[in-house]
């Protein structure tokens, strides 16, 4: 009678993937910021937002980015306990794969992914940042104070409550939004710190014509 042969030693166990590990993999829609991670001051997960993208989620990970006339605007779902942010450079134009870059494609992009995930208008709030006047030289075309104006436009025809910004001034800023908390926190940079965001700025004025002519709860850190 033949012996059975001895069994074969078992392979590690594979460590469970980490949450950044998770988010890295997962596949990204058009336009979804995709730059995840690891923050160590405030050690969490983060994405970083730039310039035309948006970032939606039910999970307390950081949603960050640096702001000079660009908004971004923060939407929660007080009953769903979901959030997203976006950026964009300029109140509106653009049809093709920029379009995220220009308010009105992405504030309603941000809604609409939020919507998909089971949050309704009613129950959205937002906070607000940026719109400062950085870039010397630019208050003619006031790229800032057109953005700001949109963006609270555009809410309050929405009928969703803006229930704290941080907007104006001559500032930069970053921002990090909990899309699960809905917390906001915002920390004004040094107004000479402003050469990441020169070329930003100055692309955004070249494709602008001029025309003739805060409250709630934020953080600081």
């Amino acid at each position: 009678m033949a012996l059975p042969s001895p069994a074969s030693p078992s392979a590690p166990a594979r460590a469970a993937p980490s949450r950044l590990e998770r988010l890295k993999a997962q596949p990204r829609r058009p336009g979804e910021a995709s730059f995840f991670f690891y923050e160590a001051h405030f050690r969490n997960e983060a994405v970083k937002v730039l310039p035309g993208e948006f970032f939606v989620f039910d999970e307390d990970i950081l949603i960050m980015t640096t702001l000079g006339s660009c908004i971004a605007a923060c939407l929660w779902d007080r009953d769903k306990r979901i959030g997203g942010m976006n950026h964009f450079l300029l109140p509106d134009g653009g049809t093709g794969g920029d379009s995220g870059r220009y308010g009105s494609f992405a504030m309603d992009q941000l809604i609409g992914e939020l919507v998909k995930r089971g949050a309704t208008r009613s129950t959205m709030e937002a906070k607000v940042f940026g719109g400062g006047a950085v870039i010397s030289g630019m208050n003619t075309i006031n790229v800032g104070e057109r953005n700001t104006a949109f963006v609270l436009e555009y809410l309050r025809t929405e009928r969703i409550n803006v229930v704290s910004k941080d907007v104006l001034d001559i500032y930069p800023r970053k921002v990090c939004f909990l899309p699960q908390s809905g917390k906001a926190m915002v920390k004004r940079l040094a107004s000479a710190n402003t050469e990441a965001l020169a070329a930003q700025e100055r692309a955004a004025a070249q494709r602008f014509a001029p025309t003739a002519s805060a409250g709630g709860s934020i953080d600081l850190f």
